[in-house]
């Protein structure tokens, strides 16, 4: 087995960001929520180091987290981050007090002695750029600390009990904003922690084959197939594990883009010989939102009736056993988040939530420790075809939600597929493709007038959208060049008959979303 590294979290918007960059040195990393871990799952999980990570409370306030004991007395090397310094030094006997400067943003560190972490990286009489986030700070240090990094609002920014191997800072290595912040973490995992950084996507892949097989034994899997880079990835996994003990349904619902049906039949049907049930319901889908304008009320139509069809087919199958399902690593950390509560519905969301109870079948998620930029890594190593593992992201409801306030026909699709099929041909063709988290054409609910030869034309206007994103929470447009985007739209007004007007979306996330409904 891997060397493992458990990050504990303690409420920080960033401590996603903390396992990204340990996994990214090759090293495998689980993020537990500080009050679920207690000294015999720190025992059975074995970890080579831990991590604290930041968080919004404050020490000083009794009902605060803290982390347990056992934490400290594992021996095993530790690094506290912002608020994990914080909580550190508190129970190994510092202080920690309210500041009198706050400290938000970019900040300098002066490098006053040399450590483990900055060993390559910093100097000692350096001044380095972190990006700091705290009111708090540290104002006393545990017995057998040293300082060793200071800033103008935290006098004990950096420091080290180098003989328990226990590390702290006050500023976020994880973000880009600290641009030596992935070396020190590279430093404490390798370095003071003897990780060997092996943990990579083809050990996975064999590990997640065995615990797949584990699992399923001589059962029956069915696979809801959306063609999306979760689901495809989830399919080649599972059949590799388990070959023809696999069936995919793949329910088409009329409303992918240009050849995407054909071209995920063609990969897993010819390609990797799945067993895969194709069902078109294009005409149960489109009926059904016929008249339909609400955005909402599309959403869960869809949504609805994807279920309903699936079930159908897993039926005609008869007798499967488990139902796989592509969860990722962010969902499991949301799931279990100590602070998690209910939020705002922005968007309802389509998958196959309420399948499992219905269908009484257990659940196979070999994804469910990957970020997104893993799971394309290993559908790569499976031997997906580039452009299915590259794809950007597409909605569940997909071009129902492009044609916004109005009702959804075949000949607006057509239209539409066609101005999206041009639109992304032109961006791979300019190689900005990988460039832009993702790429599409809205279908606008209004006509204008043009001019098309000599004659009067009365047709639809369209948008492009293109942005630019790490994750998807915030965005911004892509800042096309003006003759890229006039050869684009000579060629959608030229080529697909019922648009005469193009235009460019460059509204962010927030105050936008990305898509427009």
């Amino acid at each position: 087995m891997s060397d493992r590294v458990l990050i504990l979290d303690f409420g920080s918007q960033v401590t996603q960001l903390i396992a990204r960059r340990v996994r990214e040195s090759g090293v495998y990393c689980e993020i537990h929520p500080f009050n679920r871990v207690n000294a015999e799952s720190l025992a059975q999980f074995a970890p080579k180091a831990i991590i604290l990570s930041g968080g919004p409370s404050s020490v000083a306030e009794a009902s605060s987290p803290r982390a347990p004991e056992a934490v400290f007395t594992l021996g095993v090397p530790v690094l506290g981050i912002c608020y994990g310094q914080q909580t550190m030094c508190e129970q190994l006997g510092g202080k920690v007090e309210p500041g009198d400067h706050r400290e938000f943003g970019r900040a300098y560190v002066d490098i006053i002695d040399d450590c483990a972490l900055f060993t390559g990286v910093w100097a000692k009489g350096g001044k380095e750029q972190v990006w700091m986030s705290h009111g708090d700070r540290v104002t006393a240090l545990p017995d057998g600390f040293r300082v060793v990094g200071t800033s103008e609002g935290a006098p004990f920014a950096a420091i080290a009990n180098d003989q328990r191997r226990f590390y702290a800072v006050q500023f976020h290595p994880e973000v880009v904003h600290t641009p030596h912040g992935a070396q020190l973490l590279k430093n404490f995992t390798h370095n003071v922690a003897g990780c060997t950084g092996d943990w990579t996507m083809a050990a996975f892949k064999d590990q997640a084959i065995a615990k797949i097989r584990q699992q399923v034994g001589k059962g029956k899997v069915i696979c809801g197939l959306s063609g999306g880079v979760d689901s495809s990835v989830v399919a080649a996994l599972i059949h590799e594990a388990i070959g023809d003990q696999l069936t995919c349904v793949y329910v088409d619902h009329g409303l992918m883009r240009l050849g995407e049906s054909e071209q995920v039949v063609s990969v897993f049907r010819d390609r990797f010989n799945i067993n895969l049930v194709h069902k078109d319901a294009s005409d149960l889908f489109l009926g059904r939102l016929a008249g339909m304008t609400d955005p909402e009320q599309k959403r869960k139509t869809i949504g609805g009736l994807f279920i309903d069809v699936f079930e159908e087919e897993a039926k005609r199958i008869g007798g499967a056993d488990f139902l796989a399902q592509g969860t990722l690593y962010p969902d499991v950390i949301e799931s279990v988040s100590f602070i998690g509560g209910p939020s705002v519905t922005i968007k309802s969301h389509h998958n196959v939530g309420g399948l499992p109870e219905r269908m009484n079948m257990k659940l196979v998620e070999p994804l469910r420790e990957l970020f997104k930029d893993e799971v394309r890594e290993l559908g790569r190593e499976l031997g997906l075809p580039d452009e299915m593992v590259g794809r950007h992201p597409f909605p569940g409801p997909g071009l129902a939600i492009r044609i916004p306030g109005q009702e959804i026909t075949r000949d607006k699709l057509e239209i539409l597929k066609k101005a999206d099929a041009i639109y992304l041909e032109e961006i791979r063709n300019a190689g900005l493709y990988d460039a832009i988290w993702q790429a599409f054409t809205v279908l606008l609910p209004v006509r204008t007038v043009g001019v098309m030869g000599d004659s009067r034309s009365y047709d639809y206007a369209c948008a492009l959208r293109a942005v630019t994103s790490t994750d998807g929470m915030t965005a911004d447009f892509y800042p096309f060049d003006m003759a890229f985007l006039g050869r684009v739209v000579n060629r959608i007004i030229n080529e697909c008959k019922g648009i005469n007007r193009v235009t460019y979306d460059v509204t962010s996330k927030p105050p936008g979303t990305i898509e427009w409904e």
